[in-house]
């Protein structure tokens, strides 16, 4: 597969250039030289069955990987049976969208920790067990589920939580969104033997295999006590985390993830220089 790079979204230049369809975008990136495009149902999943088709087949042309990000407001560990029935569609509604659209794997929230943490992780994995079953029977199981690491400390979604819900089947991979960690851990990295923790980690709960291909959200965050407070551009560099020790261990574990930028705005543009970071590193260490 080998590492592969690309946006969360779209951004500001596509548009700006005099782009308006989404279906343009893996033609954009390929040009750009980005490998990948995660498509963003953050408040519904909305879309036509002509675009996701047209979606495909570009994507298909230009050698672009689809990703989707399921809508923001899933909670798998509701104690109401309206909210999670609510969160199973919409996990579903996501997959269906994403199997027209070609797409490999379809990241999303959680849910919130506002019950004791046992009781609320415990509910989520039964109600993802669920999801799981019915994405089967409905011939979506290819399409691997990526439950994603979360920045606010009210929300369920630690290293080792994400990590958990992953082991109810090895189908399962986990978004690691490396600033949601930086910013509810109040700057958790600050060397690379940060990292290396938590890739250490992600292999004991996972194994190696399935740790070489882990989904990764990264970009600059500002956070408070309580966590993620907003994302920023490589450009702020008042903000961390830096992606440089990432890169390195990523080189030197022969890992091939798809990283995907959640900058504002500039996101393509971002996920560009990710990748122009990697290679620097991949010199630098090939030559060491």
């Amino acid at each position: 597969m080998g590492i592969k790079f690309g946006p969360s979204g779209i951004s500001q230049s596509f548009y700006d250039e005099g782009h308006k369809s989404s279906a343009e975008m893996p033609e954009w990136l390929h040009k750009m030289g980005l490998e990948a495009y995660e498509y963003s149902f953050s408040r519904g999943v909305k879309i036509s069955e002509k675009l996701a088709l047209q979606l495909k087949e570009n994507a298909e042309k230009f050698n672009i990987t689809i990703t989707i990000h399921a809508p923001y407001y899933i909670n798998l560990a509701a104690a109401e049976e309206e909210k999670i029935k609510n969160s199973k569609r919409y996990i579903i509604e996501s997959l269906t969208a994403g199997n027209l659209m070609g797409a490999k794997r379809v990241t999303f929230h959680p849910g919130s920790a506002s019950l004791d943490r046992r009781e609320a992780l415990d509910r989520a994995k039964r109600v993802l067990k669920e999801v799981i079953k019915e994405a089967d029977d409905l011939g979506l199981g290819h399409i691997t589920l990526c439950p994603e690491t979360m920045g606010k400390k009210n929300q369920l979604g630690t290293l080792e939580e994400v990590l958990e819900l992953c082991q109810l089947d090895e189908r399962l991979l986990p978004t690691v969104d490396f600033a949601h960690l930086h910013a509810r851990d109040n700057g958790r990295f600050k060397s690379i033997e940060d990292y290396e923790e938590v890739l250490n980690t992600i292999e004991k709960y996972l194994g190696k295999d399935r740790a070489k291909v882990i989904h990764v959200h990264f970009s600059r965050i500002e956070f408070t006590e309580q966590g993620e407070k907003r994302h920023w551009t490589l450009l702020d560099k008042e903000y961390g985390p830096e992606f440089e020790p990432l890169a390195q261990l990523f080189y030197e574990r022969n890992m091939e993830p798809i990283v995907i930028c959640e900058s504002r705005e500039r996101m393509a543009e971002d996920a560009l220089e990710l990748k122009r970071i990697y290679q620097e590193v991949a010199k630098r260490v090939s030559k060491t």
